[in-house]
């Protein structure tokens, strides 16, 4: 079965070449022109991945980024943005509303299908392991759950995947590039800062349990995962 794919873009001789593109690497397309159009697209069956321009009609991509990522049945699809801002700070914008990636025009066919692709592997859990346990918080691989003494917690599919590595290599101090090759993968075009907005979203939804101070940042480093 194909992975789908809603793509949300307002100029239509883009919109169409993208499509091409998506169809001949096997994923089936959804299209939407504007702000309102992908809300409204934005139902059941769920696509596997949000293609998002940062400029629509009716609202800019990035506060259609952030109500998805706050609606309980839409907040772990991946969003990737797609726009001709390139400037770092308009990035970590795009991060901070939630997006998992953010590709810059001009782009070439094989790297939007390359991230499009490292993105879904890198959200969807692909090893069958045990729960983790670490002094109440409770980490399934296998349901995609986070519990603190019972008490589900909720996150972004990359926060899950950094917090996934992070339990299972406690104790250890993991620089920017460590954690960039080994949670978002080495063949992904991801700047170090990245790492940094996700750390922050991370500590941000442990912090509701009180379980924010385990990650640990080491001065000239990294970053730990520590019950200490």
């Amino acid at each position: 079965m194909s992975r789908s794919i809603l793509l949300v873009e307002d100029e239509a001789p883009i919109r169409e070449m993208i499509k091409i593109i998506l169809e001949q690497a096997g994923f089936t397309v959804n299209e939407a022109e504007d702000f309102d159009i992908a809300l409204d697209k934005m139902v059941e069956p769920y696509p596997d991945l949000v293609l998002l321009d940062w400029m629509l009609p009716g609202g800019s991509g990035v506060q259609l980024a952030r109500k998805f990522k706050e609606h309980e049945f839409t907040r772990e699809i991946p969003v990737i943005l797609l726009t001709a801002r390139g400037e770092e700070d308009d990035k970590i914008r795009g991060l901070d509303a939630g997006a998992d990636d953010y590709i810059t025009k001009p782009f070439s066919p094989k790297e939007l299908v390359a991230r499009i692709k490292a993105v879904m592997r890198r959200v969807t859990p692909t090893a069958k392991e045990e729960p983790i346990h670490f002094s109440g918080l409770v980490l399934d691989p296998i349901s995609h759950r986070v519990t603190a003494n019972g008490v589900s917690i909720e996150m972004g599919p990359t926060e899950f995947k950094l917090l996934h590595f992070f339990m299972s290599h406690a104790e250890r101090v993991y620089s920017r590039e460590q954690l960039l090759d080994n949670v978002w993968g080495t063949n992904v075009y991801v700047e170090d800062r990245t790492v940094d907005v996700h750390i922050r979203r991370l500590r941000k939804a442990l912090e509701s349990q009180g379980y924010d101070a385990m990650i640990q940042t080491v001065r000239g480093a990294g970053y730990r995962f520590s019950v200490k």
